[in-house]
């Protein structure tokens, strides 16, 4: 399934105890119409407050309900903040997660001196001017393959932090600064703290140079804070 959703009211994609999330929701809508327990299995496990405009889950189910009805059965049982945009049929050798060739995110900044009332659960409010010549500098050495154990959130027990950043890009639209990445994969919390740290260059604390030394030290300590979550939507996943 193709799942379109905002993040807003909820902790994240994967199921937690205590707390309300995208997979426990869907899962339980997928129980209503089919009245079955499924394991749904998502592509990323985006954290609380992050949005999708693409994420592909999977699940195995012996219901009757024809493939082309399974989006309208949902959707007339799930939240409007969780769409299901479409599904298909995929062989039994597919994992939504594990299958996956690599993603796509944007993280949007509002840069103006206020905050934008419609935009705030959309994006990070950055109020004084940024430097986006120097930002767009910052990123040309964060593109290739690179070991990118400073830009991934502390404790991490991740072993193997080198990934390939095949696309990464900046503009600006209006108030929106547009930062959008496509890699291979991503480590936890990586877009997020590239983000923060490119808008430490934006605000002129740090040299774009410096990017590369941060990723050449493998120390989160060296990197920016990590930027809200709010602003992050995963947009692709390549199969």
């Amino acid at each position: 399934m193709v799942i379109e959703y905002d993040g807003t009211n909820y902790h994240g994609w994967q199921m937690q105890k205590n707390a309300v999330t995208v997979q426990e929701v869907i899962t339980k809508a997928i129980k209503k119409i089919t009245s079955e327990d499924v394991n749904l299995i998502g592509s990323s496990r985006t954290d609380a407050g992050v949005h999708a405009l693409n994420q592909v889950a999977n699940f195995i189910s012996n219901c009757n309900i024809p493939l082309s009805k399974i989006p309208n059965a949902l959707n007339s049982v799930l939240p409007k903040d969780i769409v299901i945009r479409d599904a298909y049929e995929a062989g039994m050798d597919f994992h939504s997660r594990y299958s996956a060739k690599g993603k796509r995110y944007k993280y949007i900044i509002y840069n103006r001196k206020f905050n934008s009332p419609i935009c705030r659960n959309y994006s990070w409010h950055i109020s004084d001017e940024l430097d986006l010549d120097k930002m767009v500098e910052s990123l040309t050495y964060l593109k290739g393959t690179h070991d990118f154990s400073a830009f991934k959130a502390s404790g991490s027990s991740v072993k193997d932090s080198i990934r390939t950043v095949r696309d990464i890009s900046l503009r600006k639209n209006d108030f929106n600064v547009e930062f959008e990445i496509e890699a291979d994969g991503f480590l936890y919390n990586m877009v997020r703290i590239i983000v923060g740290t490119i808008v430490d260059v934006g605000l002129g604390k740090i040299n774009p140079i410096y990017v590369k030394e941060i990723l050449e030290s493998k120390d989160r300590g060296m990197a920016g804070k990590t930027a809200p979550p709010q602003g992050l939507f995963l947009t692709k996943i390549y199969y």
